[in-house]
């Protein structure tokens, strides 16, 4: 998961990030208005955790900017001082899909993050199937086969989540290549990382099933089949 953390205090921006980082998320930083306008028009996340007291700018007015961008499709969870009701109702009004008062537990963060993600996609937990037997598992990270864990590496792991969630849409290599790496892949969009990892998991796959769940849409990128 791509995730934008708008927080200008720094020992608390630089303990989430490091907390999300362990936690297997792609995180980037900003720490004020102009960082976050920019990158939330120039990127594609899955989560904008948003400060509303920015130094040079309102982070509801931040809100009400991302949500006329038709491209991001973040959600948005606000991190909020506890007294702040009116800013918090106000937040939830413009789109906001969650708040946080502060301070905050950094599990209660990514259990309200996880919820969020099930809302989202229809989940009723952390688990995706698919195909005759394959259970992957959000929280432990696992993919098994009936009772054989597959080994997966991080990026190939975070692929074939990202693409079982968004199951029978077409993704396009830039926003794989953003959803594993950020905005590395911005200036390199021909770039084969994206099919080499598509190879090694199609290759994993086929030792358990010979049905190929990966499927790729010539000049576009690739999609997880609908069952």
């Amino acid at each position: 998961m791509h995730v934008l953390l708008v927080e200008d205090e720094k020992s608390l921006h630089n303990e989430v990030r490091q907390f999300l980082r362990e936690a297997q998320y792609l995180v980037d930083s900003a720490y004020t208005y102009a960082e976050a306008s920019e990158k939330i028009y120039v990127n594609s996340y899955d989560f904008v955790l948003l400060d509303l007291g920015l130094p040079d700018g309102d982070g509801l007015q931040l809100l009400r900017e991302a949500r006329q961008n038709e491209r991001q499709e973040a959600a948005f969870i606000i991190l909020t001082a506890r007294g702040a009701l009116d800013d918090r109702i106000r937040g939830l009004d413009l789109g906001a899909d969650d708040y946080l008062p502060k301070p905050f537990s950094l599990l209660e963060l990514t259990s309200r993050m996880q919820a969020i993600v099930r809302r989202k996609f229809g989940l009723k937990r952390q688990e995706l199937t698919f195909g005759p037997g394959f259970v992957l598992d959000a929280t432990g990270r696992t993919l098994r086969y009936q009772d054989q864990e597959i080994n997966l590496t991080k990026k190939e792991f975070d692929l074939l989540h990202y693409l079982l969630l968004h199951r029978g849409r077409v993704l396009t290599r830039l926003q794989l290549g953003e959803h594993l790496w950020g905005n590395v892949l911005e200036d390199d969009s021909d770039s084969n990382y994206i099919d080499v990892h598509i190879k090694n998991l199609r290759k994993k796959l086929a030792q358990y099933s010979p049905a190929d769940f990966l499927e790729t849409v010539r000049g576009i990128g690739y999609r997880a089949k609908s069952e």
